[in-house]
């Protein structure tokens, strides 16, 4: 096996609970409140901002040029897609700016510790982020049933489009080749951090379900 199939599977249950969550299911029919979605567009826009700071890490530490090329694709034009979706999103839902959550907070904290790491792990790190969006895309667009009628069709269409899936593939082959050079500790630690931010997505629409809010 690929060491992106055992990730998958270590990770399979994670993922078929974030199919699931009431937040991915009302997305899919189109009954999401207004309220829950601007909170999570928001979030998203925050989160946005560090994951593209780590993408760019990453490609700073690779060696091979077609890697490094690809990562910085991946920070500059694919940050690009969804930063215009979000900003389109904020317009038309009059989302305002708002602090990280705990969730976007914790789950940008995970990410950015992972520069600690080796670059592999750090590369496996940012991959559910790409992974699971694309597969929750392609599903959500098997399951709605109202096209472009549903309010959130832009959403669905930008995550199950050939060329984000293009994208996902790309960095699922770039993980794949630095697994089979790494060392089995290394490639533990790879899978150890897949399953915890495939775990960190699903905290992600969690808290936007349930709007989460700072305690204190």
């Amino acid at each position: 096996m690929k060491w992106s199939e055992q990730a998958w599977a270590a990770a399979a249950a994670v993922y078929d609970k974030i199919l699931e969550h009431p937040f991915v299911n009302s997305l899919a029919d189109g009954t999401l409140s207004c309220e829950r979605f601007s909170y999570y567009i928001a979030q998203d826009a925050v989160y946005l901002e560090n994951y593209s700071a780590v993408l760019a890490h990453i490609a700073s530490r690779l060696t091979a040029r077609s890697d490094v090329e690809a990562f910085l694709g991946f920070a500059v034009d694919g940050i690009a897609v969804e930063r215009s979706l979000h900003e389109a999103f904020m317009s038309e839902f009059a989302v305002g700016e708002m602090p990280a959550s705990q969730t976007c907070l914790l789950y940008s904290s995970v990410l950015k510790s992972q520069s600690y790491r080796p670059v592999e792990v750090e590369a496996a790190a940012v991959l559910p982020c790409f992974w699971i969006y694309q597969s929750v895309g392609r599903a959500i667009t098997e399951r709605n049933d109202k096209g472009d009628r549903n309010p959130y069709y832009r959403w669905i269409e930008t995550y199950s489009d050939p060329a984000f899936e293009a994208a996902t593939r790309r960095a699922i082959d770039i993980c794949d080749a630095l697994a089979v050079a790494a060392s089995p500790d290394v490639r533990k630690e790879m899978t150890d951090v897949f399953v915890l931010c495939s775990k960190m997505e699903w905290l992600f629409w969690n808290s936007a379900w349930e709007l989460e809010k700072w305690k204190i």
